[in-house]
């Protein structure tokens, strides 16, 4: 006896519409990295080491429902120089950068950074600073933080290295974070520093703040004139 043949359309079933189906959504754009970092990395009051003030966010790049952290409450009044840092953030093109989010870490006003890889009992730890921060750029592509001035910090052959802050740069397009330094114009060793020492004089400029209207201002771009020294890990 000889089997009934499958009809065609079971031979050939149509293609599965479901949602693996390109068919239903065609190729998706393209994307490196973009600003969904936005949804849980900066948070209320993460651009203000002072912890006075809700700095650090941007409710406008996701949805008000995740708005919900509290900031972190202070514990006191950190010692030292209370500052304030700015910068706009600039791409290859000269553009400014509207999504980007900057990270700061920084040692206290005594030199010492809030960590237990920095254990040196001769140097004060800050219990209310913790040097770690967040801020998202502004529509207008502008970094903000409240923060104190640190002091020197051990550097290579027990030499001192200027007062500086690390800088990490997180935007669309970066696939890994960029990382600088701000220096103080006025910086105690400035001359004698290091790391700034491994900077041409050309670019040195690129890596120092200077006072504009009370703020240490300092500008971060991805490439063209006035590129930024970014520093390999």
């Amino acid at each position: 006896m000889i089997a009934e043949s499958p009809d065609l359309e079971t031979r050939n079933p149509a293609p599965r519409q479901d949602n693996l189906d390109p068919a239903l959504f065609g190729q998706t754009p393209p994307q490196t990295v973009g600003p969904f970092f936005h949804y849980g990395l900066p948070w209320k009051g993460g651009a203000d080491l002072m912890g006075k003030s809700d700095a650090g966010a941007r409710p406008d790049l996701f949805p008000e429902a995740h708005y919900v952290l509290n900031r972190s409450s202070p514990t006191g009044i950190p010692q030292g120089e209370a500052i304030e840092v700015a910068g706009c953030v600039y791409d290859a093109q000269g553009r400014i950068v509207p999504d980007a989010m900057i990270e700061i870490w920084q040692a206290n006003a005594a030199g010492r950074y809030a960590s237990r890889e920095d254990a040196r009992e001769n140097v004060p730890l800050d219990p209310h600073f913790i040097g770690f921060g967040r801020s998202a750029t502004t529509t207008e592509g502008v970094y903000r933080f409240r923060t104190i001035r640190p002091g020197r910090v051990p550097g290579p052959g027990n030499s001192l290295q200027a007062p500086h802050i690390a800088l990490s740069v997180f935007a669309r397009g970066v696939l890994k974070r960029l990382v600088t330094r701000l220096y103080f114009a006025d910086g105690e060793g400035n001359d004698v520093d290091p790391i700034l020492s491994l900077v041409s004089d050309a670019r040195r400029d690129t890596l120092i703040a200077r006072l504009r209207d009370r703020v240490w201002w300092l500008d971060i771009r991805f490439g063209g004139e006035g590129e930024t020294v970014f520093f390999d890990l």
